[in-house]
């Protein structure tokens, strides 16, 4: 569900910019793609399978948020027994280790339409020794979710807002859980931050001026998606209706303190670089000159060599029951 920073994305699932999860081309997090169909830049999707090492490099550097929620949704599954995990939107899969971690008595499934993926999911549960509980399944959602049978959780991160109607898709959702069973969804959070306000270079506020542009392009990526449907995005509001029981959010912070290790660096300016090509009609010429010195890996002042360069994100989980 890969994850959504926004800019061109597909029309099923996946993840994408700081606060949604995927726009900017996706820019964002490690976002999820469960639907296929990718058209790269000039459909309504991002090309989820060139944005694969982006979207596992962003998973790993979120995998400490991912461990926790991971403990949380164990706990509150309490006696249960849970024998069977749906990871609905899996991307590279690192989400879905840390579920088959935390539930190692049932079987883990990564649901996803990239092929390319889904093999690295099937290669990271190899080098994890959970080769044997986790299983890939390559579906598009929501509409095969019937096909992939029913589990005590599910978990679908950053997918519900690629598609066009986000009430019936938390339905179908809902309905795919056994008794007792949780759904948690993942969206909503705040935009990734990376630099201070004031960077000595252009005007200062980049940042806010980039999520502006990004929240509009998120929007007009919702648009266009079939069977649109204007949703007040009440996450759980919308699993009570799709006849759940809400029983509460938690949002997890992502906290990597400048100065940033060369991994998380090179993500940043990975990031960076998306938003310059996606929001390049939307950003002033000023903030597209500051953009540029930034990506200029041989001025003092770019992201690889300036030393208050950070990555800070929160990023909220809603669950609900199946009475």
């Amino acid at each position: 569900m890969t994850p959504h920073p926004h800019g061109p994305q597909h029309p099923g699932p996946r993840t994408g910019h700081p606060g949604h999860p995927g726009y900017a081309g996706h820019a964002g997090h490690g976002g999820h793609s469960a639907t296929g169909g990718h058209t790269g830049s000039t459909g309504t999707e991002p090309d989820w399978d060139a944005l694969a090492v982006h979207l596992e490099r962003e998973a790993e550097l979120k995998a400490p948020f991912l461990e926790e929620a991971a403990a949380w949704l164990h706990d509150l599954l309490g006696p249960l027994d849970v024998t069977r995990v749906l990871d609905l939107g899996s991307g590279p899969g690192v989400t879905t280790v840390a579920l088959a971690h935390a539930f190692p008595g049932a079987e883990t499934v990564a649901v996803d339409g990239s092929p390319v993926l889904l093999e690295r999911a099937r290669a990271r549960s190899e080098r994890e020794g959970l080769a044997a509980r986790i299983t890939t399944r390559a579906a598009e959602l929501p509409a095969a979710l019937p096909d992939l049978g029913t589990a005590e959780l599910i978990w679908t991160s950053n997918v519900v807002h690629h598609l066009g109607d986000q009430r019936a898709a938390l339905e179908t959702f809902a309905a795919a859980l056994r008794p007792g069973g949780v759904l948690a969804v993942r969206e909503g959070g705040l935009p990734t931050r990376f630099l201070p306000r004031d960077i000595g270079v252009g005007r200062p506020g980049l940042q806010a001026r980039l999520d502006a542009a990004e929240e509009d392009g998120f929007s007009a990526m919702r648009a266009e998606l079939p069977d649109h449907t204007g949703t007040v995005e009440d996450w759980p509001a919308l699993l009570a209706a799709a006849g759940l029981a809400p029983t509460g959010s938690r949002t997890f912070l992502t906290d990597l303190p400048a100065p940033l290790d060369p991994v998380a660096r090179a993500h940043v300016r990975a990031r960076v670089e998306r938003l310059r090509e996606s929001l390049a009609d939307a950003l002033s010429a000023e903030d597209l000159a500051t953009l540029d010195t930034l990506l200029d890996d041989t001025a003092a002042e770019g992201l690889l060599r300036r030393p208050d360069v950070f990555f800070l994100t929160a990023t909220t989980v809603h669950t609900a029951v199946r009475a």
